[in-house]
């Protein structure tokens, strides 16, 4: 079983500026990817996830905030369910892995902040996408 994990970025400054990279990060598995823009620091994006994709978050502007829960029963998950806690930023270009199984959380830290997200199946290759109101979890 895997578990979310930061894949870790770096960066180089120089007098031509500053480059970020990721020469951990593995990409093969992507098969598409787009940017979660929240319209403010008070909107959620939750609770979302999959029971068999995955997806992979990169910061490229500003910072976030992700709760992340492991799913126990995707019909009736059980509502004290603890939640782990990851925050990216942009300066760092770290990759958070969120494996198979489940659900999260994002919250803009920073106005104007923007998430790339990449998934391993294209649009309508399966239908894995479960949702569950805000508020339903307990903690």
């Amino acid at each position: 079983m895997f578990l979310p994990k930061i894949i870790k970025g770096n960066s180089y400054t120089d007098h031509r500026g500053i480059l970020y990279y990721n020469n951990l990060f593995n990409a093969s598995a992507i098969k598409r990817m787009y940017i979660i823009e929240n319209s403010s620091t008070k909107a959620f994006r939750g609770w979302q996830g999959h029971k068999v994709e995955q997806r992979w978050f990169s910061a490229v502007q500003g910072s976030f905030r992700i709760k992340l829960i492991k799913i126990d029963d995707w019909n009736s998950p059980s509502k004290n369910l603890v939640f782990q806690e990851v925050k990216l930023e942009a300066k760092k270009l770290d990759v958070l892995h969120i494996p198979q199984g489940y659900v999260t959380c994002i919250q803009s830290i920073e106005n104007n902040s923007k998430l790339l997200v990449m998934a391993d199946y294209s649009v309508d290759e399966i239908e894995d996408e479960y949702r569950y109101d805000l508020n339903y979890f307990y903690n």
